[in-house]
């Protein structure tokens, strides 16, 4: 049932494109009821408006605060035209129907992410009369209109035009299924503010607000439908907040799960660093003075693994470091065991205009290959207070995120032998990397570079097995990271046999000293961060 609209609520506080909406409903015969702000801003612009308080016969007052809470107005909103019961209290209370609401409300999350917000202006941004009036417009879509969002001004226009002024259902529909979608959003952001500020982390009820950026053509299986969700935007530089660029082939739900991995990880370090990652778990790592000669040193870790796999940098790409990508397969020996090398995504704070166009041409599959540019990376304004969020079947978990790094004044050094500076230096990327990796988790890095991985092992002594097994190079004098204690000497024992100086792990072991006597026995400096970096 198509409905003809002969009167309109418009109150936004987003006022793109409001005016050039209301003066084609106008056109078309539509009253225009206005309050405050908008009703000036569409007098300005030569629209008749009809103000809330001359339908309602009340001022507004308590600054604002009421204004259309009024039986007009969601008496005008609720009643339900084709029942005579409703008409007759219409009649008796002198009450219009009102067949559209355009609104959006008061900019409360805009308002809170200000420096310095004080806690009485995120309470007089909480919109009362906004919501309430899309709620009301939305529970009688069969005969009302709410209009949300500018971008669903041109469809409405479009619609009334080529029906004589009225909307359709399935439009009503739509657009009230998307509206309590909003006002469920925003009641989430005025929930998690108020339980930030009672300094509640963990609340009886916890609302998180997602917003759809893009369906994906299938999940992690093509029998699997997937779309990509983004939480309210804050200051950190995610791959949540990258900017994809042009490409022909959409970017997938594995992807971007490798991304994010990928991404996570080079933000780790202020060095110029590369990261590869397949299947969520770095197969290359390295920092360097130099970001091209970091990336060669990542690549170098794995090329077989690299294959497919996603690049994340910290720095920008310029032609030279697009060319060495492109050309990794031949510029560095076509390896043994290589098939070739292609990137599925790039991701770096920035791409040059010919660094794009050399990715592009280069290669014929560089016009498949997905670019992902972010801000320059401020490790200042990561946000603390998201969730690191884990779905069970029925529910979910909720924890902090692991933003435990590299802290040197916590480090122990329980053996006889203690680490040089450049033992340090490895020490530090091996733990690093390690908190990025599947447990149990076993890495190996020399020379500021990444060179074995053992990732999501069911015992830790098989991952050391296969970090040595497949290292890019001649493991002795090298450092090894382990995400947690060792239980028992073994690894120590394996680490001794294949030549590594030194060796990062949390301790607390109730078999330390065990540990330790055997790293002493082998001459094996060992360092204790007293921290954990479990990865499920």
């Amino acid at each position: 049932m198509d409905v003809k609209i002969k009167s309109a609520i418009i109150s936004v506080s987003d006022k793109t494109g409001v005016a050039e909406f209301a003066k084609n409903l106008a056109a078309m015969g539509v009253k225009i009821i206005s309050t405050g702000g908008t009703a000036k801003s569409l007098a300005q612009a030569g629209i008749k408006v009809v103000s809330v308080d001359s339908v309602t016969g009340f001022p507004e007052m308590m600054d604002g605060r009421v204004k259309t809470l009024h039986p007009k107005i969601h008496g005008g909103l609720l009643s339900i035209r084709d029942n005579s019961e409703h008409q007759a209290a219409m009649k008796q209370h002198g009450i219009e129907p009102i067949d559209m609401v355009c609104i959006n409300l008061y900019p409360f999350e805009q308002t809170v992410a200000k420096p310095g917000c004080k806690f009485e202006d995120a309470i007089e941004n909480i919109d009362i009369g906004g919501p309430s009036m899309v709620r009301s417009a939305a529970k009688n879509h069969k005969y009302v209109t709410v209009v949300t969002s500018p971008c669903q001004y041109d469809k409405v226009v479009e619609e009334m035009k080529a029906s004589g002024g009225s909307v359709s259902e399935k439009t009503r529909s739509d657009f009230a299924r998307v509206a309590f979608g909003m006002t469920a959003n925003y009641d989430s952001a005025i929930s998690k503010y108020l339980n930030k500020q009672a300094g509640v982390r963990y609340p009886e009820r916890v609302s998180i607000a997602l917003t759809k950026t893009m369906e994906l053509r299938y999940g992690e299986n093509p029998h699997q439908s997937g779309a990509f969700y983004k939480l309210p935007a804050n200051d950190e530089v995610s791959v949540s907040s990258a900017k994809i660029m042009e490409d022909e082939t959409q970017i997938s739900f594995n992807n971007l799960l490798d991304v994010n991995a990928a991404f996570e990880l080079a933000k780790e370090f202020s060095e110029p660093a590369a990261v590869v990652v397949k299947h969520l778990n770095p197969c290359g790592c390295a920092i360097d003075n130099d970001i091209h000669k970091a990336y060669q040193k990542a690549y170098e870790t794995d090329v077989v693994s690299a294959f497919g796999g996603i690049i994340a940098l910290n720095r920008k790409v310029d032609k030279a470091l697009a060319t060495t990508i492109m050309e990794s397969y031949s510029l560095f020996g076509k390896p043994k065991g290589a098939a070739g090398f292609f990137a599925e995504v790039i991701i770096a704070p920035g791409f040059d205009d010919n660094a794009v166009e050399t990715i592009r041409t280069l290669k014929p599959w560089g016009k498949r290959v997905r670019l992902m540019a972010t801000n320059e990376i401020d490790r200042t304004k990561i946000d603390c207070g998201e969730f690191d969020v884990r779905c069970v079947i029925g529910g979910m978990l909720l924890q902090d995120r692991d933003l435990i790094g590299w802290e040197p004044a916590l480090l122990t050094y329980p053996t006889k032998v203690k680490p040089n500076k450049e033992q340090l230096e490895d020490l530090r990327i091996a733990w690093i990397t390690a908190k990025h990796v599947k447990s149990n988790t076993i890495t190996l890095v020399k020379d500021r570079r990444l060179i074995g991985v053992g990732a999501g092992q069911m015992n830790r002594v098989e991952s050391g097995f296969i970090a040595f097994k497949n290292s890019a190079e001649d493991p002795t004098g090298c450092a090894m990271g382990s995400d947690a204690f060792f239980p028992f000497p073994d690894n120590v024992d394996q680490a001794a046999k294949h030549g590594v100086s030194c060796i990062v792990q949390p301790g607390g072991s109730k078999k330390d000293d065990e540990v330790i006597a055997a790293a002493d026995r082998n001459g094996i400096a060992m360092v204790f961060t007293g921290k954990r970096h479990f990865k499920h």
